[in-house]
């Protein structure tokens, strides 16, 4: 079992950490500094002691770098790695080129999940991995020894990847702030669990679906329902709202469930709100 070093211990790094330990890698070494640090990695990692950078390196096979991502490059080329040794950084937007010039070999591993400081079980995840080919057989070691599994992305399309997983996730709860906002507006006292039922069947039908899971009004053509929604909405939300619809339509004349007529009459509509969005100084920026 290959032994484990951690530099960082904030949510990702210390649950990362705690689900290899679980898994019989020997966590041999952590850094810590602030208090929260200090207490997450007593909760997760009680039997890895708090060490310097340096020694967290020497005594450590791998060393995962669980920084934030503006500091990975700086940090990992202060460490004094060696040949024999992996270095691995934990972001989903970075690649290889952000470890590098470092003694060590270089990976990429991002667990595309939230931690919450918590200690995770990491099975079924699809961890998202750029390294050497050499260096393929451990990754796959330490993913499997988590019961997670592993999906291969080149070094230029690691920026790719990172904006779909954010514009899928964090950007859905952007949207849902806006939707729960506007519910409230219109007297609905517990809006989550009044979305709650249609978000968990259209996430469920969409992930297996793609977009043929797609309902609404679009899908059946309304477009007076969709007028009156954008007559209504005001600001940002109606914006979002806009661009939002107008990403549906292409979807949906795409596949030939919308007539191009409709289509037409949907992007007029649309073409109409963002000229009033423009006019009233709310256009996005």
């Amino acid at each position: 079992m290959e032994r484990i070093g951690i530099i960082g211990s904030g949510r990702a790094g210390s649950a990362l950490g705690a689900a290899l330990a679980s898994a019989g890698h020997p966590v041999t070494g952590v850094t810590a500094r602030s208090q929260a640090s200090l207490d997450r990695a007593a909760r997760l990692l009680p039997d890895a002691p708090i060490l310097s950078p340096a020694e967290v390196t020497a005594r450590a096979d791998v060393v995962l770098v669980a920084v934030p991502d503006s500091a990975i490059g700086e940090v990992a080329g202060s460490l004094p790695l060696t040949a024999e040794q992996y270095v691995v950084h934990l972001s989903g937007a970075h690649g290889l080129s952000v470890l590098r010039p470092t003694a060590a070999t270089p990976v990429a591993l991002h667990p595309p999940m939230t931690f919450t400081g918590d200690r995770p079980d990491l099975s079924g995840i699809t961890f998202t991995a750029t390294a050497p080919d050499h260096a393929r057989p451990l990754v796959e070691r330490l993913v499997k020894a988590l019961g997670a599994d592993v999906q291969w992305v080149a070094e230029d399309r690691r920026a790719q990847y990172h904006a779909g997983l954010v514009h899928g996730a964090n950007h859905l709860t952007t949207l849902l702030a806006q939707a729960f906002a506007v519910l409230r507006d219109a007297g609905v006292s517990d809006s989550a669990a009044t979305l709650r039922p249609l978000l968990t069947a259209t996430l469920d039908n969409t992930l297996r679906s793609g977009h043929d899971a797609l309902t609404g009004p679009i899908a059946r053509g309304d477009v007076d329902t969709v007028a009156a929604h954008l007559a209504v909405l005001r600001g940002r939300t109606a914006s979002t709202y806009a661009e939002l619809a107008r990403a549906t339509v292409d979807l949906a004349a795409a596949d030939g469930r919308l007539e191009r007529s409709t289509a037409e009459r949907f992007y007029e509509v649309l073409a109409a709100e963002v000229l009033e969005q423009d006019r009233a100084g709310e256009a996005p920026r």
